[in-house]
């Protein structure tokens, strides 16, 4: 009998230790529950946080782009534009000008395009040339290129009237008309796409660069030419306007093309000087010292 209830009080121990040890599990399982709980919302917390950091730094660096680049405007800087030291920020800031230095002349701009409709060079000029027979030319420049007819004409004018033109040899005079009269030949100043169109008529090729003369005695002037000569010309625009009046006038006189006589040497105002002096340098007038300054012949 005392061996069954030490038993059962022994059983009752184990039980009320097995018990013991359930409530104490389920305790360290809540406590657990809640531990991981606070991490969790600690965590959302920090990225929370995190993220809304990030908004307002964004949002700072936004304004201070957006001053920056009204300052920038205001002084006349160019937006974005850095100091060089390394690690500086702050934005370079302009020098005055120098009222002293001389003002550096801006590119012309050029047409390249135009409505292929022409305004002629009102007037008529005095005859030039002291003998021969006289040929008349009109002039005509292209509407909407920002070249004004009449400012074309009279550099054409100068340049035909010059004593080392085409009228020296004394079998030729010549005078400008206005854009109703009879004319041998007349003078165009085109837009690069329009010219290229107008010698298409005889199958010239120009790739809107070159210049031409027709048949029919249209004298085609490329405006890019006039207005900028050609790369490494070697000498100043006006030399190349002289060159390319009297080249392509030139040929409605029955001149052919000419090659350069040698490095160094005058290039003959036949040479085709706009696709390259060949090792001459830059001439624009068919007489030199009162003679007719010549090349070898090119191959037609």
């Amino acid at each position: 009998m005392g061996r069954i209830v030490a038993g059962r009080v022994a059983a009752g121990r184990r039980g009320v230790a097995a018990a013991g040890r359930t409530v104490e599990l389920e305790r360290w399982t809540a406590r657990d529950r809640q531990r991981a709980g606070r991490q969790r919302r600690n965590r959302v917390f920090a990225l929370v946080v995190l993220i809304m950091s990030a908004v307002l730094v964004a949002i700072d660096v936004s304004r201070a782009s957006d001053a920056e680049r009204n300052a920038a405007h205001a002084g006349g800087q160019v937006p974005g534009e850095r100091a060089s030291a390394a690690g500086s920020t702050a934005t370079t800031s302009i020098a005055p000008a120098d009222e002293s230095a001389p003002a550096v002349p801006s590119a012309p701009v050029v047409a390249q395009y135009g409505p292929g409709s022409f305004a002629f060079a009102p007037g008529q000029g005095p005859v030039v040339g002291q003998s021969g027979g006289v040929q008349r030319y009109r002039v005509a420049v292209e509407n909407g290129v920002g070249v004004a007819p009449e400012a074309f004409a009279a550099a054409v004018d100068a340049i035909l009237a010059d004593p080392r033109g085409w009228t020296a040899g004394g079998d030729l005079r010549l005078q400008r008309v206005p854009g109703g009269a009879a004319a041998a030949f007349t003078i165009y100043l085109a837009t690069p796409a329009t010219s290229e169109e107008m010698c298409r008529d005889e199958f010239m090729e120009t790739a809107q660069y070159t210049n031409c003369r027709l048949s029919d005695g249209r004298v085609v002037i490329n405006l890019a030419r006039w207005l900028t000569a050609i790369p490494g010309y070697g000498a100043p625009l006006e030399v190349y306007q002289a060159y390319v009046i009297n080249h392509e006038v030139g040929h409605q006189f029955r001149q052919w093309h000419e090659l350069c006589p040698g490095p160094g040497q005058p290039a003959p105002v036949m040479q085709q000087q706009t696709l390259g002096l060949q090792g001459c340098v830059a001439n624009g007038w068919p007489y030199l010292d009162g003679v007719r300054y010549r090349g070898p012949a090119a191959s037609q």
